[in-house]
């Protein structure tokens, strides 16, 4: 369901600029010295409302977290959250990831989330999946050679379309869970949609690949 429009969304971002990156493009390769310090850089494509990167923030803080998301009406969720937990290793951006290589260097991302990505169900917008391979291309580039990519899904279609996606890629699967939740992984930060179709009885998909 698309989120209502906000219209006092841009004056609430432009007022949170100590978290949202309105110039991200300015800062490939310096993303270290925005966050002021060499820790491990994280990115999560698609924040939502931004349960899990302030989670996961909370929970790592020896790691920086960059979010991206492309709806406004959406993102200032996600800052509400960074802003109400005070989390300092936690920036986001409000952009279009197809410009990934614009916006990071060459190795500069140590981790990459994807998180109930939209699937895209139609074969004519399967270049729109993030693990097209347009999209693992841009991810080889800023990631660091033993870097990993992290997907979770309900959807079934897109978690086997992304299997093979990443397997015709050349990327080495080294988790595949058919069922996350009964794993019990005390690690797993749950996000907004993981949590509602968890409650439904639909089983959680996790992957992680490395190039």
């Amino acid at each position: 369901m698309r989120a209502r429009n906000k219209p006092w969304a841009d004056d609430f971002l432009k007022e949170n600029d100590d978290i949202v990156i309105h110039q991200p493009f300015e800062y490939k390769e310096k993303w270290h010295q925005l966050f002021q310090n060499d820790q491990p850089i994280h990115l999560e494509i698609g924040t939502g409302k931004g349960q899990f990167i302030s989670g996961m923030a909370q929970q790592y803080p020896e790691v920086n977290f960059v979010g991206i998301e492309l709806a406004k009406s959406i993102i200032v969720s996600t800052v509400q959250k960074v802003k109400d937990s005070k989390q300092p290793n936690v920036r986001l951006v409000n952009e279009n990831a197809k410009d990934l290589r614009e916006m990071f260097g060459e190795n500069e991302i140590d981790k990459i989330y994807l998180n109930f990505s939209d699937p895209w169900p139609k074969n004519k917008h399967e270049k729109r999946r993030l693990t097209y391979r347009t999209f693992l291309e841009q991810y080889r580039h800023i990631l660091k050679p033993d870097g990993e990519i992290v997907m979770k899904t309900d959807n079934k279609g897109l978690f086997e379309y992304s299997l093979v996606s990443f397997s015709q890629f050349g990327l080495i699967l080294e988790e595949v869970v058919l069922d996350l939740h009964a794993l019990e992984d005390p690690t797993n930060v749950k996000t907004e949609y993981e949590e509602k179709f968890s409650s439904k009885g639909m089983t959680i998909n996790r992957c992680k690949a490395r190039f």
